[in-house]
């Protein structure tokens, strides 16, 4: 194990379970009687690689209990599949829903794991029938098999992605009007959403344009879009903690700085919501 951003072995993540949820958290576990706020999202929001993820600096800001139930590439399948974490979601004083992915969740080309949304298990007969010349049986993983089917055919990889739009607003705004209440819908990445509806596999969330967004907008309280400063940018991985078998992976996500930001952002939204204890300068 090799450390970057001077610290000392493996991040420790204290993974831990809520109610009877099969999915593991990210910890320390919270004791969840009194007014809390429930943080949902995918890599981003888990924290994957950094000490202080956003959940958590903005529990420090705010003195009200924050639970971060994101999950590593997880998509709105993980929550709308698991009534533990909705009830508890539900409970919640405001709840912060990061925009996750239009690739990782079930829809009717292919389906992925429950609980592991950037898995593929098995495609349809309707992707088969689409895509005749791919042997879908040597793909694990939702987005290589997405990037296949872009290089085979553009105008046909479209079709899915049109689907998985589709799919993605009908699932958000399903979710949305399950936990009601006060709720921010998140936009946390290095770039703004995208205006343009041309399927781009290097940008996450993938698939998601602005469109997309503003259908949800009468089903949320308000919309953050939060972009990374350029300073955030170029800090690169400095302040993470991974291996060198993960840095490939590292380099692609938020580090410590732009958690820090966005828990900024968030707090000045929150405050409103949720009451807490102002921090004095």
């Amino acid at each position: 194990m090799s450390v970057h951003g001077g610290g000392h072995g493996a991040l420790e993540y204290y993974p831990c379970r809520y109610g009877n949820s099969r999915v593991l958290f990210r910890g320390p576990c919270k004791q969840l009687d009194g007014d809390y706020v429930a943080f949902l999202g995918a890599t981003e929001t888990y924290g994957r690689f950094v000490e202080e993820p956003f959940p958590q600096l903005v529990e420090s800001q705010l003195h009200v209990p924050c639970v971060n139930f994101g999950v590593v590439n997880a998509g709105v399948d993980l929550y709308l599949n698991d009534p533990a974490v909705m009830d508890l979601v539900i409970q919640a004083k405001a709840k912060v829903v990061q925009v996750m992915g239009a690739q990782s969740m079930s829809n009717r080309y292919y389906s992925v794991h429950p609980r592991r949304n950037d898995r593929f298990l098995k495609a349809s007969e309707q992707l088969e029938e689409l895509f005749p010349e791919v042997d879908f049986t040597e793909f694990h993983f939702v987005r290589h098999m997405l990037g296949r089917l872009a290089e085979v055919s553009q105008d046909r990889f479209a079709q899915v992605v049109d689907e998985l739009r589709l799919a993605w607003v009908a699932r958000m705004k399903n979710m949305l009007t399950q936990i009601r209440g006060q709720v921010i819908l998140l936009w946390f990445s290095d770039h703004p959403i995208p205006e343009d509806d041309t399927p781009d596999m290097r940008q996450d969330p993938l698939f998601v344009t602005r469109d997309m967004v503003d259908t949800l907008r009468p089903r949320v309280s308000q919309v953050v879009e939060l972009i990374s400063s350029e300073a955030a940018r170029m800090e690169g991985t400095a302040g993470m903690v991974f291996s060198d078998f993960e840095s490939c992976v590292a380099v692609e996500l938020q580090g410590p700085r732009a958690h820090a930001e966005a828990a900024r952002d968030l707090v000045d939204v929150l405050r409103p919501m949720v009451g807490g204890t102002p921090v004095l300068d």
